[in-house]
């Protein structure tokens, strides 16, 4: 039998490498095509069984071998919506089955490629070179987020981008220790500060009022020489002393008050007021000391609404005014300015600083600028705190006293390490938002954790780090293209791009136990197991394909080599033939 044996185990070895020669021609078919994964050929000897002396190699088999985990070279493309893969995972598609009322039908079938080379047709669907409908998971346009979980063909649709409200503005930015407004003046006790008496009536400074009444009373019955009383406005201490200037000039250290015989009480308390406005500091700039309505000794901080004072003395000077020594000022009030009239607008714009710009839009996508303008209305160097206000211009043609800029309603504290007093401000809502009489309705103003802050600025104007809102205006569909996370996302004539649906890749454990079918796709098995499906768009490119991972090079070398194969078989053939031939010819 061993002529025979020879025989067929040759002719196995040319069907092998006819075999191997049809993998070798279909790769280099392919070589062009997108996504195309070569085979290879694997043989398997096929051993027949004899004793151990008499085994002989026997035939051959020959197997293809898949190179779905081998990949190819990725390539740019100019085509946003051409996608490849970096990874071993294949793009879910499926073919159409057919149209019913002007509409694609799909059987619901998974099938998996790595032909990324999607576009758009007619019906809005994203269909690869070989027919095959990429698949995805829809993503809720509000949230971004996806929705649902199992894969079905992408739609996209060209309708308009309907508008959203402004509901959110993100702001965030620092505010200059000391602001420097164009009323700001270097020489002028508190003129960084917006003051609301400026704009508003109702402040009221910090006073402290006796009980007597002194009216038509001569200094000498009230004050006695030798006594002293002291103001002390924001720790600089303005003492005045009582002395008979008839028994010779005051040489003493504080301020001499004359209270000689023929001194009214209101020359003495007209000589106080002068004295604590020359040495009490910027605080006491404007203070008053004098006689109120009701004839009682008052002293007041003026046109200072930011500090306080404390009145302490010897002598029995306070029994007489109806005061116990020490005494302590009231608290300055100031009314907050809710609004600013448009004649007073170039007063604010003044004393304050631009907080930036934006665009925001209403339910309809009408878009209206908010201005914004910060004005710092206290401070700790004046003996309060570090406290300003934003406002917004809510009509830019207001006249005379109809309201032009809007309080946001908001004070903001700050401690003395330039970040916000504690529980801090991380947001807040602006009620209502109406600018030019278009109605936003209330808006959320996020500022996050330290978002504002008060650091020195040189400058003395707001740095705005983040201004943006969440708002747009209605928009014509203009374009589509997918990200390299997979996100397919829609371009929009309003400079909106939105997130459509998320493109889903599928992996397998035996990857190369996929069934190939036309057109570069592949169909699970039992061998290759059930797809694992990833959402999170890992390893996608966007704008790119795979070339094949077929090497021309390679390929003819195989084919060099499995060409003399063959030619070396078809010899073993022609020698079994003639060896075949001599033993017939031995009964000759």
């Amino acid at each position: 039998m061993g002529i025979y044996g020879a025989l067929s185990s040759a002719v196995t070895g040319l069907r092998a490498q006819s075999h191997a020669l049809e993998n070798i021609s279909g790769n280099i078919a392919n070589s062009q095509t997108t996504g195309y994964k070569r085979m290879e050929t694997s043989f398997l000897d096929l051993i027949p069984d004899a004793p151990l002396k008499s085994q002989v190699p026997g035939a051959v088999l020959a197997q293809s071998r898949a190179t779905n985990n081998l990949q190819g070279d990725i390539q740019t493309s100019a085509n946003e919506t051409y996608i490849a893969l970096n990874a071993n995972g294949f793009f879910v598609v499926e073919p159409k089955v057919g149209q019913s009322d002007g509409n694609s039908v799909f059987a619901g079938s998974n099938f998996y490629t790595r032909r990324g080379d999607f576009e758009i047709d007619k019906d809005g669907l994203l269909a690869n070179g070989a027919g095959y409908y990429l698949k995805g998971l829809p993503i809720d346009p509000s949230t971004g987020n996806i929705s649902g979980s199992v894969p079905e063909v992408i739609k996209l649709s060209n309708a308009f981008l309907p508008a959203n409200a402004t509901k959110i503005i993100n702001y965030q930015a620092n505010l200059p220790q000391l602001p420097k407004t164009a009323a700001y003046n270097t020489t002028v006790y508190n003129s960084e500060l917006l003051e609301p008496a400026d704009f508003k009536s109702g402040s009221v400074s910090a006073a402290t009022t006796g009980t007597a009444d002194l009216t038509g009373n001569d200094a000498s019955t009230v004050f006695n020489a030798g006594e002293t009383m002291t103001v002390t406005v924001k720790d600089i201490p303005v003492t005045f002393e009582f002395y008979d200037k008839s028994l010779g000039d005051y040489t003493g250290t504080g301020v001499g008050i004359d209270i000689q015989s023929g001194q009214t009480i209101d020359d003495a308390l007209a000589a106080m007021e002068t004295g604590l406005r020359n040495y009490g500091g910027g605080a006491a700039a404007s203070a008053t000391v004098a006689l109120d309505g009701a004839g009682q000794f008052a002293v007041t901080l003026g046109s200072d609404y930011h500090a306080t004072f404390r009145v302490t003395g010897t002598g029995t000077t306070a029994a007489k005014l109806g005061l116990t020594y020490p005494v302590t000022s009231s608290t300055p009030f100031r009314p907050t300015l809710n609004t600013i009239s448009a004649s007073q607008s170039a007063d604010f714009v003044a004393g304050s600083i631009s907080g930036g710009a934006i665009t925001v839009y209403a339910n309809n996508g009408a878009p209206v600028n908010v201005q914004m303008r910060w004005a710092k209305v206290d401070s700790a160097a004046s003996g309060g705190k570090d406290t300003w206000q934003l406002f917004y211009l809510s009509d830019s043609t207001a006249a005379g006293n109809a309201p032009a800029w809007t309080n946001i309603g908001q004070d903001y504290d700050f401690a003395s390490n330039g970040s916000l007093a504690p529980p801090g401000v991380p947001t807040t809502t602006i009620s209502n938002l109406t600018v030019n009489g278009v109605v936003i309705g209330d808006v959320e103003l996020k500022h996050d954790t330290n978002g504002i802050s008060q650091f020195a600025d040189v400058n003395g104007t707001a740095t705005v780090s983040t201004l943006n809102q969440n708002g747009y205006g209605a928009g014509e569909f203009l374009s589509v293209a997918i990200t390299d996370s997979g996100r397919v996302v829609a371009t929009y004539s309003n400079g909106e791009r939105i997130d459509m649906a998320q493109v889903v890749t599928a992996q397998f454990n035996g990857i190369n136990a996929l069934k190939r079918l036309d057109g570069g796709v592949y169909e699970a098995t039992s061998e290759s197991g059930e797809p694992i499906f990833d959402l999170s768009g890992s390893g996608i490119i966007g704008g790119a394909l795979e070339a094949s991972n077929t090497d021309i090079s390679d390929e003819f070398t195989k084919l060099i080599i499995t060409q003399q194969a063959y030619s070396a078989g078809t010899r073993i053939v022609s020698t079994a033939d003639e060896m075949l031939q001599e033993a017939l010819n031995m009964i000759r």
